[in-house]
């Protein structure tokens, strides 16, 4: 019986979210399966996996094949990392200690990876509210402005629309005189 890791889809439509199992590679996606060793959610940012790591790591060692999917989840959280430090113990490469300082090693520099890219989403997502807290402050003052022009009083606009128009009407006169003149010119 050949034995697969890999994934069994819940969720509903666009929202998919996964169950880990060990099952038959003959058995249906969806269907009967061995052993739940996870679940994985790759709707949140960064994607949520919580695996049994004792589980999947003892049956890797037994021989179970992980699909492309579950081997790059297997990947994410160290688990072929660590059966690659155990055949390396096992071929006398280094001790048991050994491998599980490198392993600790690793496993810090993952989490400070990971830790590091909340935080940069959680830095964007920051700026981002503040500068549509900056763009609604200028709309805002926009608007009162606009208010405060509209609701101003006509009275202080009569004198300056007074005073203007005794100028517009020299300016109209004296155009109007000067055609004429012209057309005197070109009769004579």
């Amino acid at each position: 019986m050949a034995v697969k890791i890999r994934l069994q889809r819940h969720g509903k439509k666009g929202k998919p979210f996964y169950h880990v199992v060990v099952a038959d590679s003959r058995a249906p996606r969806d269907g009967k399966f061995i052993e739940r060793i996870g679940s994985y959610n790759p709707n949140t940012n960064p994607a949520t996996i919580d695996l049994n790591f004792d589980k999947a790591l003892d049956w890797l060692n037994k021989g179970a094949q992980p699909t492309d999917t579950t081997r790059a989840i297997l990947s994410y959280k160290g688990v072929l990392y660590k059966k690659h430090l155990q055949g390396g113990v096992k071929k006398g490469a280094f001790d048991e200690a050994a491998a599980d300082a490198k392993f600790e090693e690793w496993l810090g520099a993952k989490e400070a990876k990971i830790q590091g890219k909340k935080d940069g989403l959680a830095q964007s997502k920051e700026e981002v509210k503040k500068a549509a807290l900056a763009a609604e402050a200028k709309k805002k003052a926009e608007i009162a402005a606009a208010v405060e022009a509209k609701n101003t009083p006509p009275a202080e606009e009569a004198p300056e629309a007074a005073e203007e128009t005794p100028e517009v009407e020299a300016a109209t006169e004296t155009t109007e005189e000067a055609p004429a003149s012209e057309e005197t010119k070109t009769e004579e």
